[in-house]
């Protein structure tokens, strides 16, 4: 009954006055935002939440939310068409749908892109209404060391998706580790690579070096030639045919979309993680693993419909206890708490027309997002044919300004110029970039997590065994990281059987 009575509050605040207005506006400013590399939902929402004053709450968080739900969209655009994805969820898209581009084929990616983020957003909301009571108690089991063995599991996906030697795989992450241990270190006052320098002791931010390692090093790549896209192999495929394909891919998405939900309601996790356990899960169960990384569309409809799905369930964390469950809930948090809307109890009881009208406009807002995707997808794809000499100021422009804009530190700035050098050369001698960005990114979760539950137990590192998710989240990384090794005598003993 709770959930009817909602669901019927929640209709008559989308439908009355301006609310549509707010979700369609909401959607547009996403897309926009997490179209500019460096500037993404957190920023977009983080400059658009002083302008909600004159809104009433549940205005003011359904226009958040939606301009969340659009930049996870909006990030893909650039990461297909010149490989610099718009938010750290959309890297993963890039391995993908720039490949895709570069064959000619950007309307096919971008077609598969919105729809997969349009269908996956809305299979998550589904889901995330039927389900919300049940997701509250599973993420009161998760304490720092579930939430170390959930980085670890991230971690371990660097031998499902590293192409090529494992070694220089294993090499890239563990320097990705490595440059995430820059600054002062978690819970102890120790610093670390700072060389006295007061612009390092918050360390190196990861979408500095996600900016870096792909919108930089690409154009650096990209001044080697005369326009983005290979002019041999024109613009091909349509509308349909993305559509198509997305189609063939369903079961893909509908795990995806339902990975994306359940990680994101792991507080501290988002779309950066999702994107590439999806990815890597699709890659794993893949009937034809070898195309992955040459462009093909099962990949885009795993990324995209996980991202999208990882915004549903970071609302869960943050509705319910006050915990942001990404940077852009943070944000979302802030908001409600500015608005009066205290994260809690009362969100799911007395205000519970409110909750669920925030759930009702990401939904809604996914339907916008398949139209304004489709609609946009003819001319966007021609993009991929403007001119070096106009594309790379404008992306070099672009990702330095955001770059400073995220903590107003000059470090971002030579962050992502010597990490474009770096990824070029990454690239040029086939070291694994995902490998990379996956020790960047989960790093420091790992780390933290770690202290935390080392000084809970007193330093026994049975605390990561003496509860069944844990329990499952090792065997996960086990099965995971054990995977390529028994797949490879599996063969041999069917080789030799025959």
């Amino acid at each position: 009954m709770a959930i009817v009575e909602g669901l019927t509050q929640a209709i008559d605040i989308i439908t009355s006055g301006q609310t549509p207005l707010w979700i369609l506006l909401g959607v547009l400013l996403g897309i926009f935002f997490g179209a500019l590399p460096g500037i993404g939902a957190t920023l977009g929402m983080a400059i658009v939440l002083p302008l909600t004053l004159p809104l009433g709450g549940a205005d003011a968080i359904i226009l958040l939310i939606s301009i969340y739900s659009g930049a996870m969209y909006g990030g893909s655009i650039p990461a297909i068409l010149v490989n610099v994805p718009g938010t750290a969820g959309d890297a993963a898209t890039t391995f993908e749908g720039y490949p895709l581009a570069r064959k000619g084929r950007a309307i096919d990616a971008l077609t598969v892109s919105a729809l997969s983020s349009a269908i996956g957003g809305v299979l998550a909301v589904i889901a995330l209404i039927a389900i919300s009571p049940v997701m509250v108690e599973l993420v009161l089991l998760f304490g720092s060391p579930q939430y170390f063995l959930m980085a670890i599991l991230g971690l371990s996906m660097i031998t499902v998706i590293t192409q090529g030697s494992t070694v220089k795989g294993i090499t890239a992450g563990a320097f990705g580790l490595l440059l995430a241990t820059v600054g002062v270190a978690p819970s102890v006052p120790i610093q670390r690579y700072t060389f006295d320098r007061l612009a390092l002791y918050d360390g190196l931010n990861y979408v500095a070096i996600l900016i870096g390692l792909f919108a930089i090093a690409e154009m650096i790549s990209l001044s080697e030639e005369e326009q983005v896209a290979q002019s041999e192999t024109g613009l091909e495929g349509s509308v349909f045919s993305g559509i198509r394909k997305t189609i063939t891919y369903w079961v893909t998405l509908l795990k995806s979309a339902f990975l994306g939900l359940v990680i994101g309601a792991v507080p501290g996790s988002g779309a950066s993680i999702s994107n590439f356990i999806a990815y890597g899960e699709a890659m794993r169960s893949s009937k034809t693993p070898e195309k992955f990384g040459n462009g093909t569309e099962e990949g885009i409809v795993a990324t995209d419909s996980a991202n999208n799905g990882t915004v549903a369930g970071s609302l869960i964390p943050t509705l319910s206890f006050g915990i942001p469950g990404s940077g852009s809930t943070a944000v979302l948090l802030g908001g409600l708490i500015m608005h009066g809307l205290r994260p809690g109890p009362d969100l799911f009881t007395s205000q519970i027309g409110i909750t669920y009208s925030v759930f009702l406009a990401l939904l809604f807002g996914n339907l916008i997002i398949l139209f304004v995707g489709l609609i946009v997808v003819p001319r966007t794809g021609y993009l991929t044919q403007v001119d070096t000499d106009l594309i790379i100021p404008v992306i070099v422009v672009l990702s330095s300004l955001g770059a400073l804009a995220l903590r107003n530190n000059w470090v971002d700035v030579w962050t992502i110029i010597v990490l474009g050098m770096v990824g070029y050369f990454m690239k040029k001698y086939n070291y694994s970039i995902i490998a990379f960005v996956l020790g960047a990114i989960l790093g420091p979760i790992a780390e933290e997590n770690l202290y935390r539950s080392l000084s809970i137990s007193g330093g026994s590192f049975s605390i990561f065994l003496t509860d069944p998710l844990s329990l499952v989240l090792v065997v996960l990384t086990i099965v995971i990281l054990a995977g390529p090794y028994l797949k490879t005598k599996i063969a041999e003993i069917r080789a030799g059987t025959t």
